[in-house]
C-alpha cells in the first residue's frame, strides 16, 4: 500500500457518494500528497461546504494539475472558495466546473481569480446558470489574463 501511495498519479472517484464529508478527508490527503496530478471528483454531490474544505488542500498542494468537479452541487459560495484557492495555487492547469449551479456572483468571483492566476489554461463553466453580468465579468477577466498559451 505504501508503494501505491508514493506512485499514484491519477485518481478517478467519479460517480461515488463523496459528498462534503468525503471532501474534507480528501483535502487532508491533498495537503500531504506528492504524486497525484489528476483528480476526478465529478458526480459526487459535493456542495459549497465540501468545496471550502477541498480548497484548503488545493491551496497547499504543489502537484495537482487537473481537477474535475463537474456535476456536483457547487453554487456561488463554492465558486468563491475556488476563486480564493486559484489566486494562490501555482500548479492547476485544468479545472472542470461544468454542470453545477454557479450563477453571476460565482462567475464574478472566478473572474477575479482569472486575472491573478498564472497557470490555469482550461476552465469549463458550461451548463451552469451564469447570466449576462457574470459573462461580462469573465470576458473582462480574459482581457487581462496573462497566461501564455
Amino acid at each position: 500500500m505504501t508503494t501505491l501511495v508514493k506512485t499514484l498519479t491519477q485518481l478517478n472517484l467519479s460517480r461515488n457518494q463523496i459528498k462534503d464529508i468525503g471532501a474534507h478527508y480528501l483535502s487532508i490527503g491533498l495537503q500531504l500528497n506528492q504524486t497525484l496530478t489528476i483528480l476526478d471528483l465529478s458526480h459526487n454531490q459535493i456542495g459549497d461546504t465540501g468545496i471550502s474544505e477541498l480548497s484548503v488542500g488545493l491551496k497547499s498542494n504543489k502537484i495537482l494539475t487537473t481537477l474535475d468537479l463537474s456535476a456536483n452541487k457547487i453554487k456561488d459560495e463554492g465558486a468563491r472558495f475556488l476563486s480564493i484557492m486559484l489566486q494562490s495555487n501555482k500548479t492547476l492547469t485544468t479545472l472542470n466546473l461544468s454542470e453545477n449551479d454557479i450563477k453571476n456572483k460565482g462567475a464574478t468571483n472566478l473572474s477575479t481569480a482569472l486575472q491573478l492566476n498564472q497557470t490555469l489554461l482550461s476552465l469549463n463553466l458550461s451548463n451552469n446558470r451564469i447570466g449576462d453580468q457574470g459573462g461580462r465579468h469573465l470576458c473582462n477577466a480574459l482581457k487581462s489574463n496573462q497566461v501564455k498559451l
